[in-house]
Order: structure tokens, then sequence, then C-alpha cells
């Protein structure tokens, strides 16, 4: 096996690892186990379980990233939530390893942050276009911040759900966030107000 292969196989066995036991779970002598290599061979790659660890967050998150974005190839604004949706969805589904890696509470600092900081890179990709839309509307374009925040949020949370659930199917799961993001979306008053007693 090449250096590289051999690399790509500890990040392919860590991924798996990860996600099932989570960083503390994981102990570098079970990285080499499972690869079949000495700890040596671990450490001489990554310099531990630390840096393998990073370098596996590292790789989800711009692949999550990379899908999200892009997804959003243009068309209606509600035709770009359905986009962006089926996006982190599909990723779940396809890369539930990683998925698993990056909700969790990480540890390390990685070049890119946490899975928070991920969904905050999203969501100013969805800003720009809320940006655009509240502009056009007569709301207040500086809110848009606010509620990209909201809607990714509502997605990944789901997603976290879905896993786990499995139903109902991913389509159906997209068409009721998009229905209830956009409808409530279609329906913005420009001033919301409280009706309730608390007002702070």
């Amino acid at each position: 096996m090449t250096g590289k292969e051999r690399r790509e196989q500890l990040l392919d066995v860590g991924r798996v690892l990860f996600a099932e036991r989570g960083y503390e779970g994981t102990s570098v002598e079970e990285i080499a186990h499972t690869a079949g290599v000495s700890k040596p061979v671990v450490y001489e790659h990554f310099g531990g379980k630390e840096g393998l660890y990073a370098v596996v967050v590292d790789r989800e998150m711009r692949r999550l990233l990379d899908m999200v974005t892009g997804a959003l190839t243009g068309g209606h604004p509600r035709e770009l939530l359905e986009q962006a949706a089926f996006a982190l969805l599909d990723y779940i589904e396809q890369y539930t390893d990683g998925f698993r890696i990056l909700v969790r509470d990480s540890p390390v600092a990685q070049s890119t942050g946490t899975f928070a900081s991920l969904i905050s890179d999203i969501a100013t990709q969805v800003e720009d276009i809320l940006g655009h839309e509240f502009t056009q509307r007569g709301f207040d374009a500086k809110l848009a911040p606010l509620y990209a925040q909201a809607l990714v949020g509502m997605v990944a949370l789901t997603g976290q759900w879905w896993l786990d659930a499995q139903r109902p199917g991913k389509a159906e799961v997209v068409s009721h966030l998009v229905n209830l993001s956009w409808n409530g979306l279609s329906g913005l008053e420009p001033r919301p107000r409280l009706i309730g007693h608390r007002k702070s």
C-alpha cells in the first residue's frame, strides 16, 4: 500500500470509528488494529488521534458545504429552499458517518470550526438570497441573517431527527420543511408584533 493509500485507509477507518464511538470513545490502538497497522503508522501520518480526527472533520465539513452551496443553482426562491433542504438530507443519507461526527461536540479545533460554524457558513449563502427577496418585498434586509439562521437551523435539526427516524421519505420531509418555511415566509409581517403579555 502506498503512503497515500494508507492515509486514505486510516481516514476511512477513523471516520467509521469516530461515528460509532465518538472522539473520546476511540483510541489510537483501535484505529491501528482496525486498519491492520501498528500505532506508529497512525502517528506517522497524523501525529495521533487528534490529527486524524481534525482531518476527518475538515473533509466532512467541506463535503457538506460543497453539496449545499453547489445545490443553490438559481431559480425561484422557493426552489432554492428545496434545493438546500435536499442537499442537506442527501449528505445525511450518503455520508451518515460524517454527519454523525459533525453533530457531535468536537474536542479539537479544526481549521473550518465546528458544526455550528458550518451551519453559519451555509446560512450566509441563504442570507444573500433572503436579503434580495426582503429588499424586493419592502422588508428590512438587515434582518436577513436572522431569518437565514432560523431556516438553516430548522433544516439541520430536522435532518438530525430524520437520520434516526428514517421516515417519512426524503422528498416528503423536504416538502414539509419547505411548506412550513415558505408559507411562513410568504405570510411574513413587515413589522412583526407580539400578542402575548411578555414584551421583552
